[in-house]
C-alpha cells in the first residue's frame, strides 16, 4: 500500500488504542493486578487464555513456563510419540498378518 487515506490512519490507531485499553483494563480487573496496582505479563496470558473475547491472543501471549519444565515437556511429547508410532506399527503388522492368513486360507 503506497498511500493511506488520513481519516482510515486515524480510525486504525483509534481503535487499536481502545483495543490496547480494553485488553488492559480487564486484565487489571480480572487478573492480580489489583493486589499490586500493577498490570503484568502474566494478567495478560491469563486473560487471552480464559476470556473467549481475548482468545485469538492466546498463541501471542503464551504462559511462561521455566525452561526445565519446557524441556521435559517435550521430552515427554518425544516417548510419547515413539509409542504412538510403535504402536501404529505393530497394528500394521497385525494387518499385514491377518491379509496374509487370508491369502493362505484361500
Amino acid at each position: 500500500v503506497s498511500s493511506i487515506n488520513q481519516d482510515a490512519l486515524f480510525l486504525t490507531a483509534k481503535a487499536t488504542e481502545l483495543f490496547v485499553q480494553y485488553l488492559a483494563t480487564y486484565s487489571y480487573k480480572h487478573g492480580r493486578g489489583k493486589e499490586k496496582n500493577a498490570l503484568t505479563y502474566s494478567d495478560l496470558s491469563h486473560t487471552a487464555e480464559e476470556c473467549e473475547t481475548f482468545q485469538f491472543l492466546a498463541d501471542i501471549l503464551p504462559k511462561k513456563i521455566l525452561a526445565s519444565k519446557y524441556l521435559k515437556m517435550l521430552e515427554k511429547e518425544k516417548r510419547d510419540g515413539e509409542v504412538g508410532e510403535d504402536e501404529e506399527e505393530d497394528e500394521e503388522e497385525e494387518d499385514e498378518d491377518e491379509t496374509v492368513d487370508e491369502d493362505v486360507g484361500s
